[in-house]
């Protein structure tokens, strides 16, 4: 053994190799071979804005038909895109039309009016503006 303060043993050829050895295998252990790689949807990815001048970058590409299609579809309104509600929110109202707006009908229509009151009340507002 060596003493304290001194240098170490020389290792002898036999142990140097066993040494060689087992660190190659516990090398091995931590590897894994990957050849499939895809996007990490958790990583944010940040995208770099065109040169407005180049030309390579202003090259008209044949849109995808696929993503246009799906892009469309995520903008339809809820109706539209399911047959049933997928939210206990999305019940209120989903098979209800619009109700269309009869401006004759005083029940359901109540336009501003004009009064003593409203215009007195304009007329302060706007002294107060001033």
């Amino acid at each position: 053994m060596a003493a304290r303060g001194g240098g170490k043993e020389p290792l002898d050829a036999v142990r140097r190799d066993r040494l060689l050895c087992d660190r190659v295998r516990k090398e091995k252990q931590c590897q894994r071979l990957h050849t499939q790689f895809s996007v990490n949807p958790l990583h944010r990815v940040h995208t770099i804005t065109k040169k407005p001048m180049s030309w390579h970058d202003n090259i008209e590409e044949p849109a995808d038909d696929k993503f246009m299609n799906l892009i469309h579809h995520a903008a339809l309104e809820p109706t539209k895109k399911y047959s049933e509600p997928q939210t206990e929110s999305q019940e209120i109202g989903w098979n209800t039309p619009l109700i269309h707006l009869d401006r004759t009908d005083c029940r359901l229509y109540f336009p501003r009016r004009r009064t003593e009151i409203t215009r007195h009340g304009c007329h302060g507002a706007r002294r107060r503006a001033v």
